[in-house]
C-alpha cells in the first residue's frame, strides 16, 4: 500500500520536461535520484542513484565530480516523491524521464535509466525488509511477553 499523499503529477512531469538537473527524494530511501538531462558530444544524459548531501553547494560539487566536462547548471530542482518508487512508473512520471532521456539520442543513457530504476526498486525492497526485521529500525510497540 502506498502513501495517500496527493502528488501533482502534471507539475512534476512538466518539471521533468523542462529542468536540466533534478534530484528526487523518496519517502523510504536515504539515497536520491539524480537526473541530469544536459548533453555534450561525449556525454549523454545521466540518471543515477546518489547519496544525499548536506547543502546545495555540496550537490553542485558532487555534480561537478560526476560530470567534469559540463559547467555547473543554473539551478538544481528538487522534487520530493512521497510515495513508493514503483509508483513513479504507475503514475507515468517515469515514462517522462525515459522519454526525455530517449530524445537525447543516447541509447546508453536509456539503458542506464532503466537500470537505475531497477536499482531504486531493489533498494526500496531492501529497506522494507530491514524495517520488517528491525535491522536498523526501532519499534514503537514491542511484542507482548510470552506467557510462562
Amino acid at each position: 500500500m502506498d502513501n495517500d499523499f496527493s502528488v501533482d503529477v502534471a507539475e512534476i512531469t512538466s518539471t521533468i520536461r523542462t529542468a536540466d538537473v533534478i534530484t528526487m527524494r523518496f519517502v523510504t530511501l536515504g539515497q536520491r535520484l539524480l537526473l541530469d538531462f544536459r548533453v555534450t558530444e561525449l556525454d549523454g544524459p545521466m540518471v543515477r542513484v546518489v547519496k544525499p548531501v548536506r547543502s546545495v553547494q555540496e550537490r553542485y560539487a558532487n555534480l561537478k565530480q560526476l560530470r567534469p566536462r559540463l559547467s555547473a547548471p543554473d539551478k538544481i530542482v528538487a522534487i520530493w516523491w512521497p510515495r513508493f518508487v514503483p509508483s513513479l512508473a504507475a503514475t507515468g512520471v517515469w515514462d517522462e524521464v525515459l522519454k526525455r532521456v530517449s530524445e537525447s539520442g543516447y541509447v546508453g543513457s536509456v539503458r542506464e535509466a532503466e537500470t537505475t530504476f531497477a536499482e531504486l526498486v531493489g533498494l526500496e525492497e531492501q529497506q522494507k525488509r530491514a524495517a520488517i526485521r528491525g535491522d536498523g529500525f526501532k519499534t514503537l510497540w514491542g511484542a507482548p511477553a510470552a506467557p510462562r
